[in-house]
């Protein structure tokens, strides 16, 4: 039976030496040798773990959701914070952002939900489980909620408040080839640019007035 993530020192180094490897090469570029040899473990070792690349993409990915919702914390009352948290966040860490747009680039989407609710596939099981999707809902329910709070302006889709968001939030993430190279300037270059993004946000969402 395999532990509980947490409880396996291996599992924890497969896990870290994988975010690595998918931040850099991407799912179809990284390579289950590269992977066990950082983790120091053997390939066989890693496959009792995981089935295969797509499986350990899905657990990296996860780990990164769930450390982006606790660094960042999603209010709807006042977006225009949470996207400066989240310029923050993939600011300094641009590497992550990296690792998500792998998946969205590389991994098959599921056929959409027809009337009932279903994919129609064997996929459909698999696809309540996507991390991704299942961070999705979550968090355009918690906007629809607010909308029906009188919070945000429910005239907008959830969705697109959520994709407009992080595409303006992280606009700036990885954009090395504008960054100063003197550290105070870049500092405040990147403190322009995170007062810009919260700017833009606050036209398209303004926060909540008590």
């Amino acid at each position: 039976m395999t532990p509980p993530p947490g409880a396996d020192s291996t599992r924890d180094r497969i896990v870290a030496a994988a975010t690595a490897e998918f931040a850099r090469h991407g799912i179809a570029g990284a390579r289950i040798e590269r992977i066990a040899k950082a983790a120091r473990t053997s390939k066989e070792r890693l496959y009792a773990y995981f089935r295969g690349k797509e499986e350990l993409y899905a657990t990296v990915a996860a780990a990164e959701l769930t450390a982006v919702a606790e660094a960042t914390r999603l209010d709807p009352t006042d977006l225009p914070a949470y996207a400066g948290r989240l310029h923050d966040y993939f600011s300094a860490h641009p590497d992550r952002l990296r690792l998500m747009s792998w998946g969205r680039l590389e991994l098959s989407p599921d056929p959409a939900p027809d009337a009932t609710g279903t994919t129609g596939s064997a996929n459909a099981a698999d696809s309540a489980d996507d991390p991704v999707r299942a961070t999705v809902r979550h968090k355009t329910e918690q906007l629809r909620l607010a909308q029906q709070a009188g919070h945000l302006d429910p005239s907008w889709d959830p969705l697109d408040v959520l994709v407009l968001l992080n595409q303006l939030a992280t606009a700036w993430a990885g954009q090395s080839e504008f960054l100063p190279a003197d550290e105070e300037q870049r500092a405040a270059f990147l403190a322009d640019r995170r007062a810009a993004v919260v700017r833009a946000v606050q036209r398209l969402f303004p926060a909540a007035t008590s």
